[in-house]
């Protein structure tokens, strides 16, 4: 295979494990408002992710570097033309990050309330921009002959775009309470479980919409792999239903591996309805930005071949040592306990 097109399955394989990953991450702040009926609960819904959050984080980062060097145009094309939504993304990230430092180094109510309401919105914001920008990237953009992007953020605020953000808010929203479900017990657990349900049935209205929508378009544009497209598709909603039975079964384990199983075969399905196309132009096809010419030189390629052979492999045991060594639940009695030894 010319590495190019290896190097267009890499760089989806990092988004895969970042939206998987970082989406439950979101999924988890979002849901503070609805599970986090005390402080006791608000702790215990955030140290489901307090060991892993900023691992999480680092897929994104790998994705961004490896886009730039694999694709520099793509690269290029894409953080000028969506410069704003991926600047928004960014201070939501930083937000986050900061509430999740700052919220325990004071007692006082309204200080932790606040750095509360930081973290659900610098979990909402990309949870919904990042679905608004790939489905953009999918559909297409109008570029011009240099393949600059000539719309503004408005441009990629169209019906298609609106839809992704959405689906991606409630899927990564799902994904994250069948983690709290998994991770917490007493009455977190439960309470996330019921959520679960609620928005399991929401999110699998919005990605039904989603996906049919999604495979038209992929006809429309005559995508050479509409095969996988639909395969693709229809594993994610019948992962997706199957996470929702799981849950109502109390399956928090099947429940949060179908969950990710959805997310993976659903950013799978936009991937494939992409190739060979990285940046389709709306104005003019001739415009647009392929595998083919957007791509760095083979020499290139070649040794980030050899660095993903060495490094790849040890991020993904790194990882998984780290997700067993924090398996056990997250307990509300440590919790008070260690509450009131502190006081």
């Amino acid at each position: 295979m010319d590495l190019a097109y290896l190097w267009f399955f890499i760089v989806g394989f990092l988004f895969v494990g970042y939206f998987v990953l970082d989406g439950f991450d979101f999924g988890v702040g979002m849901s503070l408002p609805f599970l986090g009926k005390d402080d006791i609960s608000r702790r215990q819904i955030i140290n489901t992710i307090g060991p892993v959050w900023d691992l999480n984080e680092t897929w994104v980062i790998v994705a961004g570097a490896c886009l730039f060097a694999a694709f520099p145009e793509w690269y290029a094309t894409l953080f000028s033309g969506f410069y704003l939504a991926l600047l928004l993304i960014l201070l939501a990230l930083i937000l986050r990050g900061v509430s999740f430092e700052y919220r325990h180094q004071r007692e006082g109510l309204k200080w932790k309330r606040g750095f509360d309401r930081m973290i659900v919105i610098g979990s909402a914001v990309p949870a919904f921009l990042w679905g608004v920008a790939v489905a953009n990237i999918v559909q297409g953009v109008p570029l011009d002959a240099d393949h600059n992007f000539t719309g503004t953020l408005l441009t990629l605020l169209n019906p298609y775009g609106l839809l992704g953000g959405l689906t991606t808010l409630l899927l990564f929203f799902t994904h994250g309470v069948y983690f709290v479900a998994l991770k917490t017990d007493g009455q977190v657990h439960d309470d996330a479980r019921r959520l679960a349900t609620r928005s399991g049935l929401a999110t699998l209205v919005a990605a039904a919409a989603f996906i049919v929508w999604t495979i038209a378009n992929a006809i429309g544009a005559g995508a050479p792999l509409i095969t996988l497209v639909v395969v693709a598709a229809l594993i994610a909603a019948l992962a997706l239903v199957g996470s929702i039975v799981a849950n109502l079964r109390n399956r928090e384990g099947w429940a949060f591996g179908l969950g990710a199983v959805t997310v993976v075969f659903a950013v799978l399905m936009l991937w494939f309805a992409l190739f060979p196309n990285v940046m389709p132009s709306t104005t003019d096809p001739a415009h647009g930005l392929t595998i083919a010419n957007a791509s760095s030189t083979p020499y290139t390629l070649t040794i980030m071949s050899w660095a993903a052979l060495i490094f790849l492999p040890l991020v993904l045991l790194y990882q998984g040592w780290t997700y067993w060594v924090f398996r056990k639940r997250v307990s509300r009695s440590r919790i008070e306990q260690a509450a009131a030894v502190a006081h």
